[in-house]
């Protein structure tokens, strides 16, 4: 039996849309082409969380966060080859759940001369089906994280005007880019829903609201990409009021840079027409008003 060898090492799969974040192994590690999980060892004294970000930077050139827990994986082989020894290898992997930001930049290789050759968004589908060839961590990581679980409760204005009704679009930063939606938000902790419909109203359209009755409650369940990049299961508790604004109030955009990148007043007529382009909030929320 060869020299005992223990190896702790921290990942990370972080995905985008169908794509995950993969590492290729240089040359110096393996003659063949190989793609691993962006990550590493952990080096003595430091916390894993921190290594694996480390990692993912030195692999990637992308700054990445990553949750707070992570899936365990042990592998061991008893007689292999390490940097030209046989050894008795016991390999200790944490893969954590990771994001980067939605306008990242494309990865790129900082480390010069480490273990890392390339660095690219692969297709998942290719991944799994083995045309992408990669270590078995891979799989077995991609087996078993699932989204991050998020739920959150949010209340919304309806305010109709006209045969019009007042909707603001997501930007590249919000859940779906380019749809349409109510003007409204997360409740804060502690916040009345009423009271979040009214500074939502201010916030995402820049007018002064006066709240009508409740309207509607429902429910909206995803998974897709967060405004922070995060992959997540999600889960949207939805409370519309009723709401009306002066007559001849006109929304604008106050929050630049923000989820909101335009507002307007939209004839029903043309979300009738166009669904597609309005979100299932709206959809519903005109249901419970015409009913």
């Amino acid at each position: 039996m060869g020299q005992q060898v223990q190896r702790l090492a921290a990942y990370a799969v972080i995905v985008r849309g169908d794509r995950i974040l993969l590492s290729r192994l240089a040359e110096r590690v393996t003659k063949h082409e190989l793609w691993t999980l962006p990550g590493g060892g952990v080096d003595h004294g430091e916390d894993p969380r921190a290594a694996v970000v480390r990692e993912i930077y030195e692999e990637t050139g992308l700054h990445a966060e990553v949750g707070e827990t992570a899936h365990v994986f042990s592998m061991h082989l008893s007689d292999t080859w390490r940097r030209g020894r046989r050894v008795d290898a016991h390999s200790v992997r944490m893969v954590y759940d990771g994001w980067v930001a939605s306008d990242a930049p494309d990865p790129r290789v900082v480390e010069i001369d480490g273990s890392t050759a390339d660095a690219a968004w692969q297709p998942i589908g290719d991944v799994l089906e083995g045309s992408v060839p990669t270590v078995g961590l891979v799989n077995e990581a991609l087996a078993v994280l699932l989204p991050h679980r998020r739920q959150r409760v949010a209340a919304y204005a309806y305010v109709e005007r006209d045969g019009q009704l007042l909707l603001t679009r997501n930007s590249e930063l919000g859940p779906h880019p380019g749809v349409w939606t109510l003007p409204g938000g997360g409740i804060n902790h502690g916040e009345p829903p009423s009271a979040t419909v009214l500074r939502e109203l201010h916030e995402e359209c820049g007018l002064d609201g006066e709240l009508g009755d409740l309207l509607a409650v429902d429910d909206h369940h995803f998974t897709g990409t967060a405004p922070n990049g995060r992959r997540e299961d999600f889960h949207g508790i939805r409370i519309i009021y009723r709401a009306s604004v002066p007559p001849d109030a006109e929304p604008r955009v106050v929050e630049l840079d923000g989820t909101t990148d335009a507002v307007a007043w939209v004839p029903l007529a043309d979300i009738a027409a166009d669904e597609s382009s309005y979100s299932s909030l709206v959809r519903a929320a005109i249901t419970a008003a015409s009913g």
